[in-house]
Order: C-alpha cells, then structure tokens, then sequence
C-alpha cells in the first residue's frame, strides 16, 4: 500500500474511494470488522455508498458496543466478512482509498483478503489525518472528530462507519479548499 499524499504535494485527487471500518477492537489478528461502508466519489461529489454490518464469529464487547453502537443483536443476521469482501472489493476497484487513519481499516482488509482469499490490496490510499498534521499545526488533536469540529462538519453518528466515511470526505473536501495549490 502506498501513500500517495506525500507524492501529489498538495494536490487532491477529485476522484476517490472514502472507505471506513468499525471493529471489535484494534488487532487485525484478533479481533473482527462489525461494518464496513465506503463512498464513492467522482468530482469531489459523492456518487454512491457501500455499507454494512458484517455478523463476527466472536461476541461484540460491551466497550464496543458503548463506542460505536453495534450490538451483538444488530449484527446476528448479518452476512461474515467472507459474503461482504467480494462485493466491497468491487465497489472500490482500483480506485484511490481515502480514510481517517486509514492504514488501521487497511490493515484489517488486508489481513481478511489474505486470510480467506489469500489475495492483496494495491490501491493507493490517501490519509486525512497525515494531512491535517501536514496543514493544521494549530490543532493540538488530529482525531477525525477533533478535525470535524475545527470544520464545523457534524459529529452525529461519529464511530459509525457510514458517517465517519461522510465526516472524512467532508474533512476532505474542506482541507483540499484551504490547502490546494490554486
């Protein structure tokens, strides 16, 4: 996986993937994606979603189900990760993947493409988090919500997939207003 970031400058790609996970806690090797969602975006406009829970083979913790609202009730009859994956790799192609600390969410698609597919992710990737500590020195905090606020883009929802993919592109769009070489 590369970051493309660091190659483009300051240059924001118009086209792109904005993906984002929820998950049963922070090891790829241990723990489980709960939903998985992504935005595809064409002119800076979002032009269709992707969003699902994914069923775990584990239990969902009530620490995770505080933070993100995803109860083990909610994702019984959802389909695994081995149903979701064909059709979420589809939905973003080849495209460039845009996420908030996105080498967390790809980590844990790399690690099931491997596990069940034994396959491998080369889409380049674009982090907003990289760019806000690259542009907005003046924020003591580079979490997606810390960055939300400074932007005035809603936090509602924020630790649902779906949402934090909506809060990133909007992240996004309004870096790529202040920072972009005109």
């Amino acid at each position: 996986m590369s970051q493309i970031f660091s190659e483009v400058n300051s240059d924001f790609p118009a086209d792109y993937t904005v993906i984002d996970i929820e998950t049963t806690g922070l090891s790829c090797d241990k723990c489980e994606i709960i939903e998985l969602s992504a935005l595809k975006v064409r002119d800076y406009k979002v032009v269709e979603k992707f969003s699902t829970l994914v069923k775990p083979e584990g239990k969902i913790n009530s620490f995770i189900t505080s933070l993100t609202g995803i109860s083990n009730d909610m994702v019984k009859d959802a389909l695994p990760i081995t149903s979701i994956l064909p059709k979420f790799m589809q939905f973003i192609s080849g495209d460039i993947l845009l996420g908030h600390n996105v080498s967390f969410d790809l980590r844990f698609i790399k690690h099931n493409l491997k596990k069940y597919y034994n396959s491998d992710l080369a889409n380049k990737s674009i982090d907003t988090m990289r760019i806000s500590r690259k542009y907005c020195k003046m924020l003591s905090s580079h979490k997606l919500s810390s960055i939300a606020n400074f932007y005035n883009v809603s936090t509602e929802g924020h630790h649902r997939a779906l949402n934090d993919c909506m809060m990133t592109h909007q992240i996004y769009v309004n870096l790529k207003d202040d920072y972009a070489k005109n």
